[in-house]
């Protein structure tokens, strides 16, 4: 008899994007990505009941009916007609939309913390009902979410965001950055103990991210207090889903709202910012802010809101504050009248800390280049800023995208051995240690010259520069007028050869591709109606 043949089980991340495919073309986009969302959340909240609601039963204690019995581990209460079991049994029926939205109608209305944020969508005219069963069973079939913490289970939820981003390409980020962006911040800045503030908040991946940081440092997530704003409605809902998923409590405010003319949190000063404000906003209303008090350098320009940001968050700082954020590289050297008053008194003042030029492609719906700023209220380095070019840092994961790399010699989460060991060589041939990598060591740098301990300026990459030398250079803080340029890695005569061959046998490649392509076409052309 033959051995039955095994499949090789995909990755949770590839289930679900194999999940979402069933519903492309059936649904607009946005309606499609609230959809598949929503039944994550649904099929997570569930399972975890679940599997509490069978240890209560095995405890034999009678508290399988207590609510209370659940709140104390932070798993949420399902009435019986929203658990995944008891849906599933309806993925054939006509009405399997109405079920899945009254079964998030009544959880919202067992769990305060819910109320109003999921996303009862499933039983709209449109939805191709047949579609939506097949995408339940598949859930129901291929992910097993009963033993997962809400990190991991989050961080699946973030994979989803990332593909979304790319897929339907939101400007600048606008519900998801880059992981190792966030990740990079996060260990720039350090989020162990106060309060942690995004005002452009997105998805809630930097409120996420710091928490995956404390714990992995043996830290507890009680000791940060998480406060947060986003413009868009059903974005700051996907936030409070992802934030519910990890079991953070976070201010978010009453509601959506805009940061500018409707701030959530006036009275808030933080010990931490991060964010990723939307890229060179145009228009922020800025005739009805000309006496804002949060303008305390210079009025921001009306057609810019970049340094609006900036002044922003320096407000919400707490006198032993930082922030970490990612801004468009045209603004670190804008030369508008009230952009170079700004820039200049911050560089007077001493707030600026460290700017990172960070490499292209990192955004896979944004060409414009980023940098990051770093600012502190009670700067340890007083006139002086360090500047870190990473242009040439991470490698590119497919033709469109570039990560930087971690220590544990990966990027992000993947389970591609190939990709891995793509990784290992690159951090071999950067740091000489194939499980050293990017994200940690620009933040060891950063550390380092923070404390005085063993930084030394490299060419090309870091410069501890001085507030005479950036008074030279007009006040501009482009890393690449400071750190100079690295020669020393000049290509020898051989390796110059060896990259013509290669070159070569890639355009040949093309041009083959090319000739078949022009060959289909001509038969096509040529075929008879």
């Amino acid at each position: 008899m033959a051995k039955e043949k095994i499949e090789k089980p995909q990755s949770l991340e590839k289930t679900l994007w194999a999940a979402a495919d069933k519903l492309i073309g059936a649904v607009m986009p946005h309606d499609y990505m609230k959809m598949v969302l929503g039944l994550i959340f649904l099929k997570y909240v569930s399972d975890r009941f679940e599997a509490k609601y069978a240890q209560l039963v095995a405890d034999g204690d009678g508290f399988e009916e207590e609510k209370d019995a659940y709140a104390e581990d932070n798993v949420f209460w399902i009435p019986e007609k929203c658990r995944w079991g008891y849906i599933k049994q309806y993925v054939k029926s006509e009405y399997i939309g109405t079920i899945l939205d009254q079964a998030l109608v009544d959880i919202e209305k067992e769990n305060d913390e819910l109320r109003g944020i999921l996303p009862k969508v499933y039983s709209k005219g449109d939805v191709d009902k047949r579609r939506l069963g097949e995408l339940v069973d598949l859930f129901s079939n291929n992910l097993s979410t009963e033993n997962m913490t809400g990190d991991l289970f989050g961080r699946c939820y973030e994979y989803f965001l990332g593909e979304f981003s790319k897929k339907f390409g939101q400007k600048g980020g606008e519900f998801y950055t880059p992981r190792c962006v966030v990740d990079l911040i996060v260990n720039m800045i350090q989020p162990f103990n106060g309060r942690v503030y995004d005002p452009c908040c997105g998805s809630g991946g930097m409120f996420s991210q710091s928490a995956n940081f404390i714990n992995e440092h043996q830290g507890s997530i009680n000791n940060i207090s998480v406060y947060g704003q986003e413009l868009n409605p059903d974005t700051w809902r996907m936030a409070k889903m992802n934030l519910a998923i990890r079991g953070i409590s976070a201010d978010l405010g009453d509601s959506h709202g805009d940061t500018f003319h409707d701030d959530k949190h006036k009275t808030l000063r933080a010990d931490f910012i991060m964010a990723n404000p939307p890229f060179n906003i145009s228009d922020y209303g800025q005739p009805s802010l000309l006496e804002d008090p949060r303008w305390i350098y210079d009025i921001p320009p009306s057609g810019n809101a970049n340094y609006a940001w900036i002044q922003h968050m320096i407000s919400k700082l707490s006198p032993r504050g930082v922030a970490g954020f990612v801004l468009a590289n045209g603004s670190l050297s804008t030369s508008g009248k009230q952009e170079y008053n700004i820039r200049q008194k911050m560089l007077e003042e001493g707030i600026v800390d460290c700017i990172i030029a960070l490499p292209t492609n990192l955004f896979s719906t944004v060409t414009i280049p980023a940098c990051l700023w770093f600012l502190r209220k009670d700067c340890r380095n007083k006139g002086k800023v360090l500047f870190i070019n990473c242009g040439e840092k991470g490698i590119m994961i497919d033709r469109k995208i570039r990560e930087l790399t971690y220590n544990d010699a990966t990027i992000g989460h993947t389970d591609n051995p190939e990709l891995i060991e793509k990784v290992k060589a690159y951090n071999l041939s950067e740091y000489g240690d194939e499980t050293k990598g990017d994200v940690e060591s620009i933040a060891e740098v950063y550390h380092a010259w923070l404390k005085g301990e063993g930084y030394e300026d490299v060419k090309g990459f870091c410069k501890s520069a001085s507030i005479e030398e950036i008074r030279e250079a007009d006040y501009s803080l482009v890393p690449g007028r400071y750190v100079g340029t690295d020669d020393s890695g000049k290509m020898s005569e051989d390796e110059i050869k060896a990259e013509i061959v290669r070159v070569k046998k890639e355009l040949f490649d093309l041009m083959e591709k090319g000739k078949k392509l022009d060959e289909k076409i001509y038969a096509i052309l040529n075929s008879e109606d």
